[in-house]
């Protein structure tokens, strides 16, 4: 994977310096806007960037809990909103990614660290599921998206 995202990286460092900078930031927001799509849906579906399934949630006793059980809750459904899941693009990087409490909580999921549910709890270790990572057709959307920017203008 990581040898052919560096073959992307070469392939295209030619291209990009023939443009104008304001067009590499347009083509930078766009590919990072495209890039939140791919992963987003990769989150709905509930799958890691090799395309295994996430590790299922530790089962809990729910029997004194009262009123509604959410029976089919997803993991994550907040998380893969646009509003923490943000996009930063400029001419020379684009950045998918977390910011603020919402880091730390995607960082323990995304490499399965050790934490506290919630404050005084014992500390548990998480299995780890990843929320952000290429795949395959995210570097031919990244290529895809590069070609019709240059065939546009």
């Amino acid at each position: 994977m990581t040898t052919r995202l560096e073959a992307l990286e070469d392939w295209a460092a030619g291209l990009l310096g023939q443009l104008e900078p304001a067009s590499r930031n347009r083509l930078a927001r766009e590919l990072g806007q495209a890039l939140r799509r791919s992963q987003q849906q990769r989150v709905i579906a509930q799958q890691n960037p090799d395309g295994s399934k996430y590790a299922p949630r530790k089962k809990r006793d729910l029997r004194g809990k009262q009123g509604r059980i959410k029976r089919k809750a997803q993991m994550f459904q907040k998380l893969r909103t646009a509003k923490f899941m943000k996009v930063q693009g400029d001419g020379n990087a684009i950045s998918v990614g977390f910011t603020g409490r919402i880091a730390r909580i995607a960082r323990v999921h995304q490499y399965g660290l050790k934490d506290r549910a919630e404050r005084g709890a014992p500390d548990v270790k998480y299995e780890q599921r990843e929320q952000l990572g290429f795949t395959d057709a995210d570097l031919d959307l990244i290529r895809d998206g590069l070609l019709e920017h240059l065939v546009a203008r």
